[in-house]
Protein backbone atom coordinates (compact mmCIF):
# COMPACT_ATOMS: atom_id res chain seq x y z
CA UNK A 1 0.00 0.00 0.00
CA UNK A 2 1.24 3.36 -0.96
CA UNK A 3 1.18 6.09 1.74
CA UNK A 4 2.70 9.09 2.89
CA UNK A 5 4.90 8.19 5.89
CA UNK A 6 7.85 9.17 7.70
CA UNK A 7 9.72 7.10 6.30
CA UNK A 8 9.28 9.35 3.12
CA UNK A 9 9.83 12.31 4.68
CA UNK A 10 13.07 11.08 5.84
CA UNK A 11 13.87 10.49 2.13
CA UNK A 12 12.62 14.00 1.29
CA UNK A 13 14.81 15.24 3.85
CA UNK A 14 17.86 14.05 2.27
CA UNK A 15 17.10 15.07 -0.76
CA UNK A 16 16.49 18.45 0.54
CA UNK A 17 19.71 18.62 2.33
CA UNK A 18 21.44 17.72 -0.38
CA UNK A 19 20.08 20.08 -2.48
CA UNK A 20 22.74 23.38 -3.55
CA UNK A 21 20.02 25.83 -2.39
CA UNK A 22 20.48 25.01 0.97
CA UNK A 23 23.88 27.55 2.12
CA UNK A 24 22.71 27.74 5.54
CA UNK A 25 24.40 23.82 6.67
CA UNK A 26 26.70 23.97 8.57
CA UNK A 27 29.81 21.35 9.32
CA UNK A 28 30.35 19.73 12.25
CA UNK A 29 33.23 16.55 13.79
CA UNK A 30 31.48 13.39 14.33
CA UNK A 31 33.54 9.90 15.66
CA UNK A 32 32.34 7.01 13.29
CA UNK A 33 32.17 3.48 14.99
CA UNK A 34 36.16 3.24 14.67
CA UNK A 35 36.87 6.29 16.64
CA UNK A 36 38.04 8.32 13.51
CA UNK A 37 36.61 11.33 13.08
CA UNK A 38 34.96 13.09 10.12
CA UNK A 39 33.37 15.58 9.07
CA UNK A 40 29.61 15.86 8.85
CA UNK A 41 26.82 18.12 8.10
CA UNK A 42 23.96 19.21 10.09
CA UNK A 43 20.94 20.07 7.93
CA UNK A 44 19.43 23.63 9.06
CA UNK A 45 16.00 23.02 7.88
CA UNK A 46 13.42 20.88 9.37
CA UNK A 47 10.59 19.82 7.02
CA UNK A 48 7.99 20.13 10.18
CA UNK A 49 8.54 21.10 13.82
CA UNK A 50 7.85 17.11 14.50
CA UNK A 51 10.25 15.60 12.05
CA UNK A 52 13.97 14.88 13.31
CA UNK A 53 16.97 16.58 11.18
CA UNK A 54 19.51 14.23 9.74
CA UNK A 55 23.06 14.42 9.91
CA UNK A 56 25.18 14.03 6.62
CA UNK A 57 26.71 11.97 5.23
CA UNK A 58 24.06 9.66 6.55
CA UNK A 59 25.75 6.70 9.04
CA UNK A 60 23.97 3.01 8.11
CA UNK A 61 23.64 0.67 10.53
CA UNK A 62 25.45 -2.31 10.57
CA UNK A 63 22.43 -3.84 11.67
CA UNK A 64 20.42 -2.63 8.97
CA UNK A 65 19.83 -5.70 7.28
CA UNK A 66 18.61 -7.95 10.52
CA UNK A 67 15.33 -6.54 10.52
CA UNK A 68 14.23 -8.10 7.40
CA UNK A 69 15.20 -11.38 8.08
CA UNK A 70 13.58 -11.29 11.03
CA UNK A 71 9.96 -9.17 10.61
CA UNK A 72 7.92 -11.44 7.98
CA UNK A 73 5.33 -8.72 7.47
CA UNK A 74 6.23 -5.34 5.49
CA UNK A 75 3.89 -2.99 7.65
CA UNK A 76 5.35 -4.26 10.79
CA UNK A 77 8.62 -3.23 9.91
CA UNK A 78 7.52 -0.02 8.71
CA UNK A 79 5.46 0.53 12.12
CA UNK A 80 8.36 -0.90 14.10
CA UNK A 81 10.87 2.08 12.17
CA UNK A 82 8.14 4.71 12.01
CA UNK A 83 5.94 4.04 15.88
CA UNK A 84 9.91 4.03 17.25
CA UNK A 85 10.85 7.24 15.96
CA UNK A 86 6.93 8.51 16.89
CA UNK A 87 7.87 7.67 20.64
CA UNK A 88 10.88 8.73 20.70
CA UNK A 89 9.42 12.42 20.59
CA UNK A 90 8.19 12.81 24.23
CA UNK A 91 11.96 11.88 25.16
CA UNK A 92 14.43 13.84 22.65
CA UNK A 93 13.29 16.66 21.50
CA UNK A 94 13.18 16.54 17.60
CA UNK A 95 13.67 20.41 17.60
CA UNK A 96 16.92 19.98 19.09
CA UNK A 97 18.33 16.38 18.12
CA UNK A 98 18.93 14.86 15.35
CA UNK A 99 18.32 11.26 14.61
CA UNK A 100 21.31 9.05 13.59
CA UNK A 101 20.60 5.06 12.70
CA UNK A 102 21.91 2.97 15.94
CA UNK A 103 25.63 2.40 15.54
CA UNK A 104 26.06 0.56 18.91
CA UNK A 105 24.32 -2.87 17.94
CA UNK A 106 25.74 -5.42 14.85
CA UNK A 107 24.52 -7.99 12.84
CA UNK A 108 26.66 -10.58 14.43
CA UNK A 109 25.28 -8.90 18.22
CA UNK A 110 21.93 -8.61 17.17
CA UNK A 111 21.79 -12.34 16.05
CA UNK A 112 22.90 -13.64 19.25
CA UNK A 113 21.22 -11.71 21.39
CA UNK A 114 17.94 -13.06 20.02
CA UNK A 115 18.73 -16.61 19.90
CA UNK A 116 20.19 -16.49 23.48
CA UNK A 117 16.83 -14.70 25.01
CA UNK A 118 14.17 -16.77 22.88
CA UNK A 119 13.62 -20.11 24.76
CA UNK A 120 15.20 -23.08 22.99
CA UNK A 121 13.52 -26.61 21.71
CA UNK A 122 16.32 -29.73 22.48
CA UNK A 123 15.60 -31.20 19.26
CA UNK A 124 17.59 -34.17 20.26
CA UNK A 125 15.12 -34.82 23.43
CA UNK A 126 11.73 -34.49 20.84
CA UNK A 127 13.02 -37.48 18.62
CA UNK A 128 10.88 -40.24 18.55
CA UNK A 129 8.01 -38.20 19.91
CA UNK A 130 4.58 -38.37 17.84
CA UNK A 131 3.75 -35.06 16.05
CA UNK A 132 1.12 -33.97 18.62
CA UNK A 133 3.56 -34.48 21.62
CA UNK A 134 6.65 -32.38 19.43
CA UNK A 135 3.60 -29.86 18.45
CA UNK A 136 3.16 -29.27 22.96
CA UNK A 137 6.95 -29.33 23.37
CA UNK A 138 6.94 -26.06 20.83
CA UNK A 139 4.06 -24.85 21.92
CA UNK A 140 5.00 -24.09 25.51
CA UNK A 141 8.03 -22.93 24.35
CA UNK A 142 7.70 -20.48 21.44
CA UNK A 143 9.67 -18.07 20.33
CA UNK A 144 8.71 -14.62 21.51
CA UNK A 145 11.29 -11.87 20.49
CA UNK A 146 11.68 -11.14 16.79
CA UNK A 147 13.85 -8.27 16.44
CA UNK A 148 15.31 -5.53 18.56
CA UNK A 149 15.61 -2.10 16.59
CA UNK A 150 18.06 0.92 17.47
CA UNK A 151 17.78 4.41 16.70
CA UNK A 152 20.75 7.03 18.07
CA UNK A 153 19.53 10.58 18.63
CA UNK A 154 22.35 13.39 18.21
CA UNK A 155 23.19 16.59 20.16
CA UNK A 156 25.17 19.18 18.80
CA UNK A 157 28.25 20.71 21.11
CA UNK A 158 28.21 24.56 19.90
CA UNK A 159 31.48 25.17 21.82
CA UNK A 160 33.63 22.53 20.46
CA UNK A 161 31.62 22.44 17.20
CA UNK A 162 31.02 18.06 17.32
CA UNK A 163 28.08 16.12 17.65
CA UNK A 164 27.75 13.58 20.15
CA UNK A 165 25.00 10.93 21.40
CA UNK A 166 22.43 12.09 23.50
CA UNK A 167 20.10 9.21 23.77
CA UNK A 168 19.39 6.09 22.44
CA UNK A 169 15.35 4.23 21.73
CA UNK A 170 15.47 0.70 21.13
CA UNK A 171 12.48 -0.97 19.72
CA UNK A 172 11.80 -4.79 20.72
CA UNK A 173 9.23 -6.30 18.21
CA UNK A 174 7.48 -9.95 20.17
CA UNK A 175 4.89 -11.71 18.32
CA UNK A 176 1.30 -12.00 18.64
CA UNK A 177 1.46 -15.53 16.86
CA UNK A 178 3.85 -18.31 17.33
CA UNK A 179 4.31 -20.25 14.04
CA UNK A 180 6.47 -23.15 14.30
CA UNK A 181 6.91 -26.77 12.35
CA UNK A 182 7.69 -29.87 14.07
CA UNK A 183 9.74 -31.22 11.13
CA UNK A 184 11.31 -29.39 8.24
CA UNK A 185 9.11 -29.17 5.36
CA UNK A 186 5.92 -30.35 7.03
CA UNK A 187 3.04 -27.38 7.94
CA UNK A 188 3.18 -24.59 9.89
CA UNK A 189 1.71 -24.68 13.31
CA UNK A 190 0.29 -21.84 15.36
CA UNK A 191 0.08 -20.67 18.86
CA UNK A 192 -1.46 -17.35 19.57
CA UNK A 193 0.53 -15.05 22.52
CA UNK A 194 -1.44 -13.86 25.28
CA UNK A 195 -0.59 -10.11 25.73
CA UNK A 196 0.20 -10.70 29.51
CA UNK A 197 2.90 -13.74 28.60
CA UNK A 198 4.30 -10.90 25.81
CA UNK A 199 5.08 -8.36 27.58
CA UNK A 200 6.35 -10.23 30.10
CA UNK A 201 8.83 -11.61 28.30
CA UNK A 202 9.43 -8.00 26.35
CA UNK A 203 10.32 -6.76 30.08
CA UNK A 204 12.89 -9.28 31.00
CA UNK A 205 14.85 -8.21 26.82
CA UNK A 206 14.25 -4.85 27.54
CA UNK A 207 16.97 -5.22 31.00
CA UNK A 208 19.09 -7.42 29.01
CA UNK A 209 19.34 -4.63 26.35
CA UNK A 210 19.73 -2.03 29.09
CA UNK A 211 22.86 -4.61 30.56
CA UNK A 212 24.50 -5.01 26.98
CA UNK A 213 24.44 -1.79 26.25
CA UNK A 214 25.97 -0.27 29.58
CA UNK A 215 28.30 -3.08 29.33
CA UNK A 216 30.14 -1.37 26.30
CA UNK A 217 33.30 0.22 26.36
CA UNK A 218 32.55 2.97 24.20
CA UNK A 219 28.69 3.22 25.56
CA UNK A 220 28.02 6.70 27.12
CA UNK A 221 25.96 7.55 30.00
CA UNK A 222 23.38 8.74 28.51
CA UNK A 223 19.28 8.04 28.74
CA UNK A 224 18.08 4.61 27.21
CA UNK A 225 14.06 4.74 25.73
CA UNK A 226 12.78 1.22 25.08
CA UNK A 227 9.53 0.25 24.01
CA UNK A 228 7.58 -3.17 23.28
CA UNK A 229 6.15 -3.47 19.60
CA UNK A 230 3.58 -6.12 19.65
CA UNK A 231 3.53 -7.44 16.22
CA UNK A 232 0.01 -8.64 13.65
CA UNK A 233 -0.04 -12.08 12.06
CA UNK A 234 2.18 -12.56 9.48
CA UNK A 235 -0.47 -11.83 6.79
CA UNK A 236 -2.07 -8.85 8.01
CA UNK A 237 -2.72 -6.11 5.97
CA UNK A 238 -2.82 -3.64 8.81
CA UNK A 239 0.75 -3.61 11.77
CA UNK A 240 0.93 -4.17 15.12
CA UNK A 241 1.28 -1.84 18.09
CA UNK A 242 3.54 -0.91 20.48
CA UNK A 243 1.74 -1.36 24.11
CA UNK A 244 4.28 -0.11 26.80
CA UNK A 245 7.86 2.12 26.82
CA UNK A 246 10.14 2.94 29.57
CA UNK A 247 13.23 5.33 30.38
CA UNK A 248 16.28 4.56 31.73
CA UNK A 249 17.70 7.68 32.37
CA UNK A 250 21.47 8.61 32.60
CA UNK A 251 23.57 7.19 35.28
CA UNK A 252 20.85 4.55 36.09
CA UNK A 253 21.12 0.61 35.00
CA UNK A 254 17.96 -1.09 35.98
CA UNK A 255 14.52 -0.47 34.74
CA UNK A 256 12.30 0.85 37.42
CA UNK A 257 8.67 0.97 35.54
CA UNK A 258 6.90 0.78 32.88
CA UNK A 259 3.59 3.09 30.63
CA UNK A 260 1.13 1.54 28.62
CA UNK A 261 0.92 3.07 25.48
CA UNK A 262 -2.78 3.36 24.22
CA UNK A 263 -2.33 2.73 20.63
CA UNK A 264 -4.18 0.95 17.49
CA UNK A 265 -3.91 0.45 13.64
CA UNK A 266 -7.53 -1.04 12.79
CA UNK A 267 -8.18 -2.37 9.28
CA UNK A 268 -11.69 -1.22 7.42
CA UNK A 269 -13.79 -2.56 7.05
CA UNK A 270 -13.43 -5.71 9.74
CA UNK A 271 -15.45 -6.95 12.33
CA UNK A 272 -13.09 -5.12 15.03
CA UNK A 273 -13.77 -1.76 13.00
CA UNK A 274 -17.54 -2.76 12.95
CA UNK A 275 -17.90 -3.31 16.73
CA UNK A 276 -15.24 -1.03 18.38
CA UNK A 277 -15.20 2.05 16.15
CA UNK A 278 -18.86 2.14 15.04
CA UNK A 279 -19.04 6.00 13.55
CA UNK A 280 -15.59 5.74 11.78
CA UNK A 281 -16.82 2.55 10.05
CA UNK A 282 -20.51 3.59 9.51
CA UNK A 283 -18.84 7.11 7.42
CA UNK A 284 -16.45 4.69 5.94
CA UNK A 285 -19.09 2.51 4.44
CA UNK A 286 -21.25 5.02 3.50
CA UNK A 287 -18.47 6.60 1.58
CA UNK A 288 -17.77 3.03 -0.21
CA UNK A 289 -21.25 3.02 -0.83
CA UNK A 290 -21.38 6.55 -2.67
CA UNK A 291 -18.72 5.58 -4.99
CA UNK A 292 -20.58 2.06 -5.79
CA UNK A 293 -23.42 3.72 -7.35
CA UNK A 294 -21.81 5.97 -9.93
CA UNK A 295 -18.58 4.01 -10.69
CA UNK A 296 -19.04 0.03 -12.32
CA UNK A 297 -15.33 -0.96 -11.89
CA UNK A 298 -15.56 -0.34 -7.87
CA UNK A 299 -14.65 -3.45 -5.91
CA UNK A 300 -14.16 -2.08 -2.50
CA UNK A 301 -11.65 -0.38 -0.21
CA UNK A 302 -8.97 -1.12 2.37
CA UNK A 303 -8.96 1.33 4.85
CA UNK A 304 -6.55 1.94 8.07
CA UNK A 305 -7.19 4.00 10.75
CA UNK A 306 -4.21 4.87 13.56
CA UNK A 307 -5.87 5.18 17.45
CA UNK A 308 -4.48 6.76 19.99
CA UNK A 309 -6.21 6.52 23.35
CA UNK A 310 -8.76 5.74 20.87
CA UNK A 311 -9.15 8.68 18.72
CA UNK A 312 -8.66 8.80 15.05
CA UNK A 313 -5.63 10.58 14.13
CA UNK A 314 -4.93 9.34 11.12
CA UNK A 315 -7.12 7.48 8.16
CA UNK A 316 -5.71 5.85 4.92
CA UNK A 317 -7.75 4.24 2.21
CA UNK A 318 -6.89 2.35 -0.94
CA UNK A 319 -9.12 1.93 -3.92
CA UNK A 320 -8.28 -0.19 -6.43
CA UNK A 321 -9.70 0.14 -9.58
CA UNK A 322 -9.44 -0.40 -13.76
CA UNK A 323 -9.49 2.59 -15.36
CA UNK A 324 -9.97 3.49 -19.36
CA UNK A 325 -8.40 6.85 -19.73
CA UNK A 326 -7.37 9.84 -17.98
CA UNK A 327 -11.01 11.08 -17.99
CA UNK A 328 -12.04 8.96 -15.85
CA UNK A 329 -9.46 8.76 -13.42
CA UNK A 330 -9.90 12.78 -13.05
CA UNK A 331 -13.25 12.62 -13.20
CA UNK A 332 -13.19 9.63 -10.20
CA UNK A 333 -10.92 12.14 -8.28
CA UNK A 334 -13.05 14.78 -8.53
CA UNK A 335 -16.06 12.94 -7.34
CA UNK A 336 -14.38 11.17 -4.04
CA UNK A 337 -12.67 14.97 -3.54
CA UNK A 338 -15.98 16.34 -2.90
CA UNK A 339 -17.65 13.18 -1.00
CA UNK A 340 -14.43 13.85 1.20
CA UNK A 341 -15.45 17.43 1.89
CA UNK A 342 -18.65 16.40 3.01
CA UNK A 343 -18.52 13.32 4.75
CA UNK A 344 -15.50 13.18 6.72
CA UNK A 345 -14.66 14.81 9.97
CA UNK A 346 -11.59 17.24 10.07
CA UNK A 347 -10.08 15.95 12.82
CA UNK A 348 -7.70 13.63 12.10
CA UNK A 349 -5.40 13.12 8.77
CA UNK A 350 -7.19 11.63 6.11
CA UNK A 351 -5.71 10.33 2.92
CA UNK A 352 -7.13 8.46 0.01
CA UNK A 353 -5.00 6.45 -2.73
CA UNK A 354 -6.49 5.75 -5.89
CA UNK A 355 -4.97 2.90 -7.88
CA UNK A 356 -5.07 0.85 -10.39
CA UNK A 357 -2.95 -2.51 -11.91
CA UNK A 358 -0.93 0.67 -13.49
CA UNK A 359 0.04 1.68 -9.82
CA UNK A 360 -0.98 4.80 -8.13
CA UNK A 361 -3.39 7.47 -10.08
CA UNK A 362 -3.90 10.14 -7.91
CA UNK A 363 -4.03 11.14 -4.15
CA UNK A 364 -6.30 12.98 -1.74
CA UNK A 365 -4.92 14.44 1.42
CA UNK A 366 -5.95 16.75 4.13
CA UNK A 367 -4.24 17.19 7.31
CA UNK A 368 -5.92 17.56 10.21
CA UNK A 369 -7.92 20.97 11.19
CA UNK A 370 -7.12 21.85 7.61
CA UNK A 371 -10.69 22.99 5.53
CA UNK A 372 -9.97 21.55 1.81
CA UNK A 373 -8.19 18.50 1.02
CA UNK A 374 -5.16 18.76 -1.46
CA UNK A 375 -5.09 16.23 -4.50
CA UNK A 376 -2.32 15.01 -6.84
CA UNK A 377 -3.21 12.88 -10.53
CA UNK A 378 -0.10 11.27 -11.45
CA UNK A 379 0.87 11.47 -14.86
Amino acid sequence: MKRISTILIIALLLLASCSPKNNDQEEVVQENENKEQQTSIVPSYQLTDETYRIILPFQTSEARGVITNQMGNRVDIDELEEGLMRQSKEIFDPSELFYQEGQYFNNESLFSLIDELNPKVNEDKIKGLKDEEKAEVYKRNPRYLTHILEQNYMKRNEKENTVELAGVSIGIALKSVYRFQTEVGGPYQYKKIPMKDMIEKGQEVAQKVVDELKGMENFPDVPIMIALFREAEIDSPVPGNFVSKTVVPAGQNKIDKWDKINEKNVLFPSEEAKKDYTDDNEIINSFGNEISQFFPNYVGYIGKGFYINDDLQKLTIEIPLEFYGKGEIIGFTQYAYGLIQDMFPKNYDLEVQVTSSAGAESLIYREAGKEKPEFHIYN
